[in-house]
Parts: structure tokens; C-alpha cells; sequence
């Protein structure tokens, strides 16, 4: 449990990246075609009114692209998301993503220690 985050701000967070995981595994699935895209963790505004998606997305080198095209999508993405939230929230967050780095971080490291 991270520090400064509410109980709110932290049910509020899984309800987000399970919605979203679905949006990308039904609706969004051409903007993701041929990339494993998975919602790592998602950070809420404490008023509710923003959220940053963290995405680790698989082969690395096409995080910028795939990003870039989820942006384009980001209109029918919220869409989505507010079809999917509309009994919980008062109003849709804004959202944004984020590449998670972790996994790369991790795979390189491995590599060196393979050398």
C-alpha cells in the first residue's frame, strides 16, 4: 500500500485497470494488434478526476508506437471506460499513459548477468 493514497483512490485504481485490461482485450484490440500490452498499476488524483496508466508493453521497441496510437484512440478508450464506470464515479478521469519500464529494466539486467 503506497502512502497518501485512500482507500478510495486505491479501489478506484483496480476498478480502472481491470476496465481498461478489458478495453484492450475487446474494443482496442486493433490498436494493439501484434503487441502484449498489459495494465501494470494505474495512479488516481485524489480527487478522482485523473488517472495515469502505467502499460508494460511487449517487444519493448514498439512501447513509443503503440503508445502513440493508444493516444489516438484516448477519445473512444475514455468512452469506454466511462460506459464501464458510470455507477461508480461521478465523472470519467481524465487518463493518460505511461510506458512501465520495469519489465525492460529487468530483461536487461538478465541479459548482463548471462554474459
Amino acid at each position: 500500500m503506497e502512502r497518501g493514497e485512500t482507500t478510495r483512490q486505491q479501489k478506484v485504481s483496480r476498478q480502472i485497470q481491470k476496465d481498461i485490461s478489458d478495453i484492450f482485450l475487446r474494443e482496442a484490440r486493433s490498436s494493439v494488434q501484434g503487441v502484449m500490452v498489459t495494465v501494470s498499476r494505474v495512479r488516481v488524483s485524489p480527487d478522482l478526476t485523473f488517472a495515469k496508466i502505467y502499460l508494460s508493453i511487449f517487444p519493448f521497441d514498439r512501447s513509443a508506437s503503440v503508445v502513440g496510437t493508444l493516444q489516438e484512440h484516448l477519445p473512444m478508450i475514455r468512452y469506454e471506460l466511462g460506459r464501464r464506470v458510470r455507477n461508480q464515479l461521478r465523472t470519467v478521469p481524465e487518463i493518460a499513459f505511461a510506458v512501465d519500464d520495469s519489465l525492460e529494466y529487468v530483461d536487461r539486467i538478465e541479459r548482463l548477468i548471462k554474459e
